[in-house]
């Protein structure tokens, strides 16, 4: 019944998926590229073994650069394809990897959709990240003999919760993977609520991330344009709502004029919006696609650009962490450590609880309850020199000893696939 339930809902929500595609697309139109591709039409493919790696979005494809990476040296005669489900992640995917690896779009979890995309690609085994665990196309893989399985896998209370709410779908979902490898303790715990067996527990391959030296050069460029003298603090990642709470508290903390804050949105589509938002409060933006020195008088800069996320972070005196102000969960705040910035998050961090934890824990990052306190801790921060440069450190000791869990991952793929 669960089955069938699922399949019907798909069939009435296929015609609704792609006028929201198209309705999407009015920002980024990459969702309306290759749209067979999501319902399992795609060009050729070349003859050849192949792994097939999923990555939804730019998080999960920053994460899979050291896992792609020790997968080719494993497996230095298969092909690689990367599977993604926005634009974003597929625009990551080609900044990262170019022609090194294959790119599809993963198709719905429709049964003939997801049968169509395995015979096609007829990959040896599958590496989903994080949370990726749709039903029907793990089913698919377990009938075409395709060991899928979950790597660095998280479940937050709040999603294991939601997933309880509906036992028989959680069931045949958290039951599919051919194996599920999670980030923490507590991640297992909570797949082995809902019903997986025996998750393993490998850490977070985001704390493998290698920093590129062209990403560091970038960033003293950045710190050129930004003004050698002047303090930057960069708000990394923000979501919708909160650009304007920290526009508002930096306009209220009266800061001196040689700080400048760097905001750079999740979301591509929102560069116009958060430069609106800076403008409706006096204080116009200089862009980073401007390309050029900003003005002394300038107070604020947009990070309109997309993979420079790294680089931002490395022009930083300080980083507030976006998507932890308000109930989005955070963004990575192991990329501005493992670059050496002193984090300063808000409550919100259930995506990366433990790294939050330990980060804290470790003196590399500072907690608050909200923008205004995360303004008022950036700038003590950014007056006291000292200060910042040993919780600098101490963040990038802390980033550096939570390294390895791509090698741990990668035994443990090689253990329960069936690639030679």
């Amino acid at each position: 019944m669960t089955r069938t339930l699922y399949a019907m809902l798909w069939w009435l929500a296929a015609p609704l998926a792609v006028l929201r595609l198209a309705w999407r697309a009015r920002r980024q139109p990459g969702y309306l590229t290759r749209l067979a591709e999501r319902f399992g039409f795609y060009d050729p493919a070349p003859p050849g073994p192949r792994i097939w790696v999923h990555a939804v979005s730019v998080g999960e494809t920053r994460a899979a650069q050291p896992l792609i990476e020790a997968l080719r040296s494993r497996y230095p005669s298969h092909h690689i394809l990367l599977t993604h489900m926005t634009p974003t992640g597929r625009t990551a995917g080609e900044q990262l990897f170019g022609d090194r690896v294959e790119r599809a779009w993963l198709p719905y979890d429709m049964g003939f959709a997801v049968r169509r995309f395995l015979a096609h690609y007829q990959p040896e085994f599958g590496v989903l990240l994080e949370t990726e665990l749709w039903p029907r196309l793990l089913e698919e893989c377990a009938v075409a003999g395709v060991p899928a399985m979950l790597v660095n896998a998280r479940l937050s209370e709040r999603s294991a919760r939601r997933y309880a709410r509906w036992p028989a779908l959680a069931r045949w979902a958290i039951g599919g993977p051919a194996g599920i490898a999670a980030q923490t303790d507590d991640d297992a715990a909570r797949f082995a609520g809902l019903g997986a067996l025996s998750p393993a527990v490998l850490g977070n391959i985001k704390f493998d991330l290698e920093v590129p030296p062209e990403m560091l050069a970038l960033g003293e460029r950045l710190r050129e344009r930004f003004g050698a003298m002047r303090r930057v603090l960069v708000a990394g990642s923000t979501r919708d709502g909160e650009e304007a709470l920290l526009l508002d508290a930096f306009m209220a903390a009266a800061l001196p004029p040689q700080v400048l804050l760097v905001i750079v949105p999740r979301h591509p589509q929102r560069f116009d919006e958060v430069v609106a938002l800076a403008t409706a409060r006096g204080l116009p933006p200089a862009r980073r696609s401007d390309d050029r020195p900003v003005a002394a008088a300038t107070r604020v800069v947009v990070g309109d650009s997309m993979g420079e996320m790294l680089a931002y972070y490395a022009a930083a005196d300080v980083v507030v962490m976006g998507g932890s102000l308000l109930e989005f969960g955070s963004q990575n705040l192991i990329e501005p450590a493992a670059v050496g910035k002193p984090v300063v998050m808000g409550p919100h961090t259930y995506n990366f609880e433990e790294a939050a934890r330990g980060a804290e824990k470790a003196g590399a990052a500072i907690r608050v309850a909200d923008a205004t306190q995360a303004i008022a801790q950036a700038a003590k921060l950014l007056s006291g020199e000292p200060e910042r440069a040993a919780m600098g450190e101490r963040a990038r000791a802390f980033a550096a000893a939570n390294r390895g869990a791509v090698a741990r991952v990668v035994d443990w793929i090689a253990g329960r696939s069936a690639a030679r």
